[in-house]
């Protein structure tokens, strides 16, 4: 009798088990997306962001590569690394969102919306990219945190935030339509693309050529995008380089730049050639990193 009973009770403690186990494995395979985005954020920002730092001096003072890497070199090791925090912040939140909302958007648009593929997906990229616009007091941060001329007034990110506080919270979002302009167009050609590009690579057979693969990919996308996109951001690091003042059209931006380098377009893309270098290794690594944690999560 007491065998029996002991028999009849183990069913009740299994499925109880069941049932705590399930919502958490549920809760990770609907937010895997997010950490996946997250964790390849980190990854690239932690291994690029020296170069990131000479390609921004670059952008925003138009001086060749070997200038702006003497100029980091007289700032001292000390500050190479000064600004990190912002951007690190920025890119695991904004590429979380960036890869985790263009899945839920992607799928919810399917469900909802009557139309074709390649639309719902477009239209969840833009929505993807304006999300991540929210961030854009880190990347304006970084912007003042990166520029030698304000190394003076503030030594950290907590600093550069309270100086713009007493401007208003407009003083944030400098730089917002150049940056919506961006993140919406490039999400939609980012994963427009990425699965054409790949169909065209060799085949892979194992997890390093799947791996390889995922870098190319991603690298090619972002070096063709970062290059296409480069005079936008070189708009952008002026505009957020600066403190108070009037706010500036983006035209009014664009035209004052064109002038000061002479109207030559060769001297608007100056340290594009870094930056296409920088972008094939970032986006490589996002890209490769972001694929293999899906499959390893």
């Amino acid at each position: 009798m007491m065998d029996s009973e002991a028999h009849e009770k183990r069913p009740p403690i299994l499925t109880s088990s069941k049932q705590d186990i399930s919502p958490h494995i549920t809760n990770v395979g609907e937010m895997k997306h997010y950490l996946c985005g997250c964790c390849a954020a980190f990854n690239n920002v932690a291994i690029t962001f020296p170069i990131q730092k000479v390609l921004f001096r670059q952008q925003l003072y138009g001086i060749k590569t070997r200038d702006a890497v003497l100029q980091l070199r007289r700032d001292g090791f000390r500050n190479l690394y000064r600004g990190i925090l912002p951007p690190l912040m920025q890119k695991t939140t904004t590429l979380a969102l960036m890869f985790g909302l263009y899945e839920d958007l992607s799928c919810l648009l399917r469900k909802h919306v009557s139309a074709p593929e390649f639309a719902t997906r477009g239209v969840a990229a833009v929505l993807a990219g304006t999300t991540e616009a929210v961030f854009t007091p880190l990347e304006r941060v970084q912007t003042l945190l990166q520029d030698h001329k304000h190394h003076d007034k503030f030594t950290n990110t907590y600093q550069a935030f309270k100086a713009l506080r007493c401007h208003g919270i407009g003083e944030y979002y400098r730089g917002l339509v150049p940056i919506l302009f961006r993140n919406g167009l490039s999400n939609v050609f980012f994963f427009g693309l990425r699965g054409p590009i790949k169909e065209h690579l060799p085949t892979a057979t194992t997890h390093s050529a799947h791996l390889v693969n995922d870098f190319i990919c991603g690298g090619l996308l972002g070096a063709m995008l970062g290059f296409l996109f480069f005079p936008i951001n070189v708009v952008k690091a002026r505009i957020q380089s600066q403190i108070g003042g009037e706010f500036q059209s983006f035209p009014k931006v664009f035209q004052k730049i064109w002038l000061e380098r002479d109207r030559k377009l060769t001297n608007l893309f100056r340290g594009a050639h870094l930056n296409y270098h920088r972008s094939l290794i970032s986006w490589g690594i996002i890209n490769a990193t972001y694929e293999f944690l899906l499959k390893v999560i």
